[in-house]
Parts: C-alpha cells; sequence; structure tokens
C-alpha cells in the first residue's frame, strides 16, 4: 500500500513539474507578444510604412523592397542603420556607404556591435535569404524596428547608379 502511495505522489509531482514547464513556456510567448505589439505601436506612432500582415500575422520583422530600403537610404532626415549579413568572401557589386558588416555566421556573437536596438535597422544579404535569418535572429536578441531588404545586394538601387557612373566614366 505504502508503494502505492508513493508512486501516486511521484506521478503528480510529475504532473505538476509539466504544468510548470507549460506555464512558463506560455508566459514566454506571451511576453514576446506583448513586446512585439509595443513594437508595431512604436512604428505606428513614428509614422513608418508598415505592411498589414506585420500586424495581422503577427511578424516580428518588417520585409521591404530593395527601393523602399533605398529610400531610407537617401533621405538625410531619417535615422537607420544597414545591416550587411552577406558571407565573409561575397563582394557586393558596390559599396553601400555607412553600412556595418557582420556576416551571418557571427552575428550570434557581434550583434552588440550594432548600437542601436529601436533605430530602425535595414538587413541586407546576398539575396535576400540570408538576411531573413539575421532579422529573426536579432529579434530574439531583443532588437526592435527590424526590416529586411528582399532580394539583397542583387536589386540594391545604388548599385545600379554606381555602375552607371563608372560606365560613363568609361
Amino acid at each position: 500500500m505504502d508503494l502505492k502511495v508513493f508512486q501516486m505522489l511521484e506521478y503528480i509531482n510529475n504532473r505538476l513539474a509539466n504544468i510548470e514547464k507549460n506555464i512558463s513556456r506560455i508566459d514566454e510567448k506571451l511576453d514576446f507578444s506583448i513586446q512585439l505589439q509595443r513594437n508595431h505601436l512604436i512604428r505606428v506612432k513614428n509614422g513608418e510604412d508598415i505592411d498589414d500582415s506585420l500586424i495581422l500575422m503577427g511578424r516580428p520583422y518588417n520585409d521591404m523592397t530593395p527601393q523602399q530600403a533605398f529610400s531610407i537610404y537617401s533621405n538625410p532626415d531619417i535615422d537607420y542603420i544597414i545591416l550587411d549579413v552577406s558571407a565573409k568572401n561575397f563582394m557586393p557589386p558596390g559599396e553601400i556607404q555607412g553600412s556595418v558588416r557582420i556576416p551571418f555566421e557571427e552575428l550570434d556573437r557581434r550583434y552588440a556591435e550594432v548600437q542601436s536596438r529601436t533605430i530602425p535597422i535595414l538587413i541586407l544579404s546576398e539575396n535576400g535569404l540570408t538576411s531573413i535569418r539575421a532579422a529573426e535572429l536579432l529579434v530574439k536578441k531583443g532588437f526592435f524596428n527590424i526590416n529586411n531588404v528582399s532580394g539583397g545586394h542583387q536589386f540594391w538601387p545604388g548599385h545600379k547608379a554606381n555602375h552607371k557612373l563608372e560606365q560613363k566614366a568609361l
């Protein structure tokens, strides 16, 4: 009889431990959701152009076209950070003045080099795929206002302008 009571107590204890783990996971998800909603409210308050799906689908970062990102880059009145997460051996078709280059492979260790967690961060990579992974990583590290530049370097309008200037010089 004592063995059955002991087994029942052990079973109850295991169930309670599982319930506590589940509550902890729910609490983390709720904190993340509240943080995400605050992020969206800040963007709306600041008059930023954000996609409806960002709010409706609860996405933690914004996708923007290279043209949208280039218009931010070209506007001297907007504060932003351009983060290039292209591979170490990737040579972009042109330089983006003021960009911070941290290859994605090193971003998990070097993310603190990105100075602000609230200024818009435009993330660029070779073709726009690595930048998605970088956006997700930075969101997990507590950064707000993350923007993935779709298409990456291959569609960056500034590279085309630089190429045209080089052609005229020849």
